[in-house]
């Protein structure tokens, strides 16, 4: 049996059979390009499948060793990768700068940060896995830009008319080019180094030949803008580095900002983070104890048992722990089908993540429905639910060993659980107005009662909704 037969063995094992069965036969059929950089949203959508199955039986698929899981940073602008790691630990710098669009950018885990898979060499070797034996715009396709910039399957007849030039330089080596500039903003970018250099093209034209050089080192250099005029242009490039260099003169109109501009969804490391199977499978492996990432929107579930204590004295430790247990079993089964992550428990009170508000308040009635499901079939109200929901911006941080959240979204959302009554659920501004928790209130004749409150270590009043 080959290494590939025994890893989607284990893989069968622990990941849902359909998913692992369309896994194994795009490794083994599927076309390089395809196994390069994965897009796993992507994947299900073509497939038909869950995207929640689908994220992880890739997840489990990279514990194994089939293959490996990058971190990307990406530009906002032009959806190229700034940056990749292994993990999140590589995502150090607080500006990442992209030369293509001249601009420098905050890594946010929202959309900045991509999640991809690669197949690995031993289960399967792929011309991705040697990127300086790529053809030149195979490179900017399969390393350049993101897994979520739809780039066409016939990419190099869409970019023909927009590419001057396309040059393929060995380390150390230096090449002259001729060619006519038009009367139209220019860049002559490296997909490698991230150098640039901006040509304005405007004026009368010219008959005289002009020159420019370009020394293209490991520095990501952006040099200034110079002002030429429509003619011809001698071009010379000088490739300092120790790689291949695929430096390439197009013109930055409508034709590339159209080509570039196609986006698809991609599996964000918010939404990985608020992964329950991520949780589960790399528990400690996910951030430094001194990085600081910022998630500019993550919704915090947080609820609690009221009367837990006189629980256990009125039926007895043996009794209220397995009733209580029963509750966690639940709680975790619900956040984990709405896409969301059980952060921590304390005691008997949860903490939960959720990359958008639709899906905790979804999570929360889904909650009540079973808490009351629960006592009739106990006989008795002893599971008393608190609930409370917030939206806002945090730092995804490490704490005691796990990945954790800090901020004062965390905290209101945990006084706004502290206000709610018995099987309330209680919410802020920020949740109601969001248009999809407007909906879905609406759709399930949810009612909702408002008030402001006073929230412990809050320096204003919130205003909180009851939804019953």
């Amino acid at each position: 049996m080959s290494d590939a037969e025994t890893l989607f063995g284990a893989l069968r094992q622990t990941a849902d059979a359909e998913a692992v069965a369309l896994i194994e036969a795009a490794v083994a059929d599927g076309v390089d390009r395809d196994l390069n950089r994965i897009n796993v949203l992507a994947f299900a959508c073509r497939h038909q499948l869950s995207e929640e199955r689908t994220i992880a039986a890739f997840l489990h698929a990279a514990r194994l060793g089939i293959f490996d899981m990058t971190w990307n940073v990406l530009c906002p602008g032009c959806g190229g990768v700034l940056d990749t790691g292994a993990s999140l630990k590589g995502v150090v710098h607080d500006i990442y700068h992209c030369g293509l669009c001249a601009a420098g950018y905050e890594p946010t885990l929202d959309e900045m940060v991509e999640v991809t898979f690669t197949v690995n060499p031993r289960v399967r070797r792929i011309a991705a896995h040697d990127p300086d034996l790529l053809p030149p715009l195979e490179y900017y396709r399969q390393m350049f830009f993101s897994s979520g910039v739809d780039l066409p399957d016939n990419l190099e007849e869409k970019f023909a008319p927009i590419q001057l030039e396309m040059i393929d330089l060995s380390p150390g080596e230096k090449a002259f080019v001729s060619f006519q500039l038009p009367a139209q903003f220019v860049i002559i970018f490296d997909a490698v180094t991230h150098s640039a250099q901006f040509i304005d093209v405007k004026g009368d034209p010219t008959s005289e030949r002009q020159s420019l050089s370009m020394v293209i080192t490991q520095s990501h250099a952006l040099n200034e803008t110079v002002t030429l005029r429509p003619g011809l242009l001698r071009l010379a490039l000088e490739n300092h580095t120790d790689r291949r260099v695929v430096p390439n003169v197009c013109v930055a109109g409508d034709e590339l900002h159209d080509l570039l501009g196609r986006r698809r969804p991609f599996l964000t490391a918010k939404r990985l983070l608020t992964n329950q199977s991520f949780r589960d499978i790399y528990r400690t492996d996910t951030l430094d104890v001194d990085q600081r990432l910022k998630i500019t929107s993550l919704t915090f579930l947080f609820t609690d048992l009221r009367g837990s204590t006189a629980l256990y004295e009125r039926v007895g430790d043996i009794a209220a722990f397995d009733l209580v247990r029963s509750h966690f079993r639940v709680l975790n089964e619900i956040v984990a089908s709405e896409t969301g992550a059980v952060v921590k428990t304390i005691g008997d009170a949860v903490m939960a993540s959720f990359p958008t508000p639709d899906r905790a308040v979804a999570a929360a009635l889904r909650m009540r429905k079973a808490m009351l499901r629960l006592n009739a079939e106990h006989g008795a109200d002893d599971l008393l639910l608190k609930i409370g929901i917030h939206e806002g911006s945090c730092l995804a941080v490490n704490l005691n060993d796990r990945q954790d959240y800090f901020g004062q979204t965390v905290n209101i959302a945990s006084r706004v659980q502290g206000l709610a009554d018995p099987n309330v659920i209680m919410t802020t501004e920020a949740v109601v107005h969001d248009s999809r928790v407007s909906e879905m209130l609406r759709e399930r004749s949810v009612h909702s009662v408002s008030r402001m409150a006073a929230l412990q270590g809050i320096g204003r009043e919130v205003k909180i909704f009851a939804l019953s």
